[in-house]
């Protein structure tokens, strides 16, 4: 098993972890209803993807209706 000559310093430490970080999703607009979307995925308020109906819209859920489950 290899193992470290010398110790590495927080400053080679912490410049090789700078680069591991979250970045913001990317999102764009419907062309069909204007919701924000992630590119090349359906959009899920319509359901539309390349301006085709591809997937019914889910029917958003009461109150009551999330009371119950």
């Amino acid at each position: 098993m290899a193992n470290p000559k010398r110790k590495h310093s927080r400053s080679r430490r912490d410049t090789r972890r700078s680069q591991w970080k979250l970045t913001a999703a990317t999102l764009a607009k419907c062309s069909n209803c204007g919701a924000l979307k992630i590119p090349h995925h359906v959009c899920p308020s319509c359901g539309f993807y390349n301006e085709k109906l591809v997937a019914a819209p889910k029917p958003e859920k009461t109150q009551e209706e999330e009371k119950g489950a």
